[in-house]
């Protein structure tokens, strides 16, 4: 004959003090308060009792025991009505303990779901492959996606945006003729939706960009106007001679021409890579314009730009204007460069059309000029303009390689400029 067992009282569960060893007190139907061993403060002041309710039962088989709750905030009656809430789930052949799980697992996967919003992943994303980015480069995909992608999906949950949600971010692009980056865009909102995939993010199923690329505008690209006419090249350098504008804004009107880099390398020139004794300005290989795996190749490693005697003469000058900054042409703010289309504005308040020239264009301009005029080697060259140049056997591409021809070309071509200027040099 089972043991009888007599119901607890509230007073007896109230009145009951934790002992050296923990106490269980039964109350019948598998219910019962253990209580903690009592334990003392620092101070050796005792500690209020630690009182939980427990319910076990048999599933399947096996012995199984669940919380159901902490006393005094779950009384005696209140766990007596949990009690029996899992004896009817028992009698419905669930397994109170599994069905507890599996409601927390879902309540997280909620949680989860309702904190993944698009503008939350997109930063996760933007900032693991920061590493891997040049810092202008991370900062175009994060004004992208600030200027064009968040405003319009950034406070919707990632699992809930569609094709026609992304769509309709996308035709805002277009709306101001700005095609070519609406596909850039496009490729953003992806790679953050491939992001989400490959992080098994909760109900992020699929890429809703998919197929979008048919669907928008496609704008016809054309090359960069750039000049290749000898006396036109030297009537716009005069025009740069002369030009109003800022100080500053001159420098760098003077040096894009001179040492044609791409745009976004000058303007981001920091003057502690300007070494003025080795005559040469050295730019890390993670802040050129290169592809990820060219990058990871090339870590370390550094685009040597020789400096011709003019080109030093107009950074001198420049220096007690700009030498506090961080940057040889910082923007209206110190810490941020000039802006990508203060050279391209210059050039058009000089007369200079679109159709004719553009900051990009000088790099046509000497490449041409290089070869054909002054007949430097086109290795020599492609190399100078940051180019991966492979030797006749097909081995790693060195960036010391044609370094002597480079600086005599360097300054052969800042001559020749001042020829084209009606300039005398030595």
């Amino acid at each position: 004959m089972p043991k009888q067992i007599v119901p607890l009282s509230a007073r007896k569960v109230e009145a009951t003090k934790p002992e050296e060893k923990a106490l269980t007190l039964f109350d019948g139907g598998g219910l019962f308060l253990l209580i903690a061993p009592q334990k003392f403060s620092a101070e050796g002041k005792l500690l209020p009792a630690m009182k939980g309710w427990r319910f076990k039962y048999r599933f399947d088989g096996k012995a199984w025991q669940i919380s159901l709750g902490v006393y005094p905030a779950v009384s005696l009656e209140e766990a007596r009505e949990r009690r029996q809430a899992a004896k009817n789930m028992l009698a419905k052949g669930i397994n109170p303990s599994a069905e507890r799980k599996a409601k927390r697992a879902t309540e997280s996967l909620v949680a989860e779901v309702q904190g993944n919003t698009f503008e939350k992943v997109a930063r996760q994303w933007h900032a693991i492959q920061e590493s891997e980015w040049s810092s202008s480069h991370a900062q175009k995909i994060m004004d992208r996606l600030e200027g064009d992608v968040l405003p319009s999906l950034g406070e919707m949950l990632i699992s809930d945006i569609t094709v026609a949600d992304v769509l309709k971010a996308l035709r805002l692009v277009e709306e101001r003729k700005a095609f070519e980056t609406a596909h850039r865009v496009k490729t953003i909102i992806s790679q953050v939706f491939r992001y989400a995939k490959v992080s098994s993010m909760p109900g992020v199923l699929s890429d809703p960009t998919d197929g979008l690329s048919k669907v928008l505008v496609h704008h016809q690209t054309k090359n960069r106007p750039a000049i290749l006419d000898t006396g036109e090249f030297g009537r716009l350098l005069r025009d740069i001679d002369g030009y109003a504008g800022s100080f500053v804004v001159i420098c760098a009107l003077k040096l894009a021409p001179m040492l044609f880099v791409r745009p976004g390398e000058l303007r981001h020139a920091k003057w502690a890579a300007v070494d003025f004794d080795r005559e040469e300005w050295r730019i890390p290989s993670e802040e050129m314009k290169l592809l990820l795996d060219e990058k990871a190749r090339q870590q370390g490693q550094v685009h040597v730009v020789p400096l011709s005697r003019q080109a030093l003469d107009v950074l001198r000058e420049l220096h007690p204007f700009t030498g506090r900054s961080l940057y040889v042409f910082p923007g209206r703010a110190s810490s941020r460069v000039m802006s990508g289309n203060t050279i391209n504005m210059a050039l058009r308040t000089l007369g200079w059309d679109s159709d004719t020239v553009c900051g990009h264009g000088f790099r046509a301009t000497a490449r041409a000029m290089l070869h054909e005029t002054l007949n430097f080697s086109p290795d020599a060259i492609e190399a100078q303009l940051g180019h991966r140049v492979p030797d006749r056997l097909g081995s790693a591409y060195n960036r010391a390689k044609h370094l002597e021809e480079r600086t005599r070309m360097m300054q052969a071509w800042a001559d020749y400029m001042d020829v084209l200027k009606g300039k005398p040099f030595s």
